[in-house]
């Protein structure tokens, strides 16, 4: 049977057969029969060497060794359960330029975060195949890497290169003509002493006739376009599929931020230390609205359909403005957490949302969104609802007004406040008491130890 087989393979033909019926013998070990019965198992490249150098086989192998695991592709990775496709955004590296295993060479930007796309193994990258701005799917190829060191390949050479050392020469330059003796005598001639021809003047064109109502719009080089974040597309439906849904009422209120801020003031020391966060005022409005939910179980609802679901865990987004647009992180049970454990948990997306490394996971689900316009420097606002939540609160910037204090009229650290309910769900009576909820706690925080 071997010698048999040895004899097949001396045939060009049927060489070229089994060449390409063991394809998959390129990378894996397979048990081939030898000459003399005894049997081998290599790798391909060791298989080779038992075939006639006259066949087929080796002339098919050199041409495509660059794909005998030199060369990976590195792909888009899985983007999230709800996430089909993404626009390939920059990348990071250039071609020629060494990479690590698991090392960023692209970013892919989604409707809610962005991706990076890493290298597979270590070496040199060779190509990209994708074009910044393509829309990519879970699987898309975006770079071929050479994991040899020097990046060299072993490719056959491309139709464009034979065709390009085909071309004919150029032609020889053309030598002009004699010149004859009639134009050198008028070279040695002074210019004055010829005709000049005077050319004809071009009539100028008439000034175009503009109505006197016709509004003068600025120049078109005056304008840039260019193509919107897939994120703020998703921030923009998202909001105008709220206002298309939602029956939005929106609920006022102040608050007086003096015994909160004496707390913090007092203990941001030992807090810090103990804790290892500096103490804000986020986790107060955590902790009020937490009591207010709980007070207020119709807030934490939702509609669905013809049902009302009651949730009875809370889950606190917190909005949180980036470079790329707004994206809302969520604290789960935060009814279950302390100040500390908040404030921690606030820092550590806050900082994943703003380096874009922040997972789709901790940004699904949420029962009620809280909303700080006040760092901007906002007074006032009317926040739109994140669905498929029911409510949303706003928080304000803190100005120093005169209030009047046991009929006295004194300067107190005020803040307004906000809550956007659906009303459809959601009635005024419980809008307003779980507003009134909020400015309680925050302005004695001791009614959270006594449950009051």
């Amino acid at each position: 049977m071997a010698s048999a087989l040895t004899r097949l393979l001396r045939r060009p033909a049927a060489a070229l057969l089994v060449a390409r019926s063991c394809r998959h013998v390129k990378r894996f070990g397979h048990q081939i029969l030898l000459p003399g019965g005894s049997v081998c198992s290599e790798p391909a490249r060791e298989f080779v060497r038992f075939i006639p150098r006259a066949s087929l086989y080796q002339i098919w192998s050199r041409s495509f060794s660059s794909e005998n695991g030199d060369l990976v592709a590195a792909v888009v990775p899985y983007m999230g359960e709800s996430i089909t496709d993404g626009t390939l955004a920059t990348f990071l590296k250039k071609p020629g330029d060494r990479v690590n295993v698991d090392e960023p060479i692209a970013q892919v930007e989604t409707d809610k975060v962005t991706i990076d796309v890493n290298s597979p193994e270590t070496g040199i990258i060779q190509e990209f195949i994708a074009k910044e701005g393509d829309t990519v799917t879970p699987g898309t190829k975006v770079a071929v890497i050479s994991k040899s060191s020097s990046g060299d390949t072993h490719v056959a050479p491309s139709d464009d290169k034979v065709v390009k050392d085909a071309q004919p020469p150029s032609p020889p330059t053309q030598t002009p003509p004699p010149t004859t003796a009639v134009e050198k005598i008028d070279r040695q001639m002074p210019k004055g002493e010829i005709p000049a021809k005077e050319k004809p003047k071009a009539s100028s064109p008439l000034p175009a006739k503009t109505s006197p109502l016709e509004p003068q719009l600025p120049p078109k080089e005056r304008e840039r376009r260019v193509p919107m974040p897939r994120l703020r597309k998703r921030v923009a439906t998202r909001l105008k599929d709220s206002q298309n849904t939602f029956a939005m009422l929106t609920t006022f209120n102040e608050v007086d931020m003096t015994n909160l801020m004496k707390l913090r003031s007092e203990y941001k020391d030992a807090f810090a230390e103990k804790h290892g966060v500096k103490m804000g005022l986020m986790s107060g409005f955590v902790k009020a609205a937490v009591s207010g939910l709980q007070n207020q179980p119709i807030i934490n609802a939702v509609i669905d359909g013809d049902d009302i679901i009651y949730r009875d865990y809370i889950d606190i987004s917190i909005a949180v403005g980036t470079p790329k647009g707004l994206v809302v992180p969520v604290i789960r049970n935060a009814n279950g957490l302390n100040f500390a454990e908040i404030e921690k948990e606030i820092n550590t997306l806050a900082k994943k949302a703003n380096n874009g490394t922040i997972s789709i996971d901790e940004m699904a689900g949420g029962t009620f969104t809280i909303s700080n316009g006040g760092v901007y420097g906002s007074l006032l606002s009317t926040p739109i609802i994140n669905p498929p939540q029911s409510a949303i609160l706003g928080m304000h910037s803190i100005v120093s007004r005169p209030m009047v204090v046991d009929g006295n009229i004194v300067p107190r650290p005020m803040m307004y406040i906000a809550l956007t309910y659906d009303h459809r769900l959601i009635d005024g009576r419980e809008a307003v008491f779980f507003l009134r909820r909020i400015k309680d706690v925050v302005e004695d925080p001791r009614r959270l130890l006594l449950d009051l």
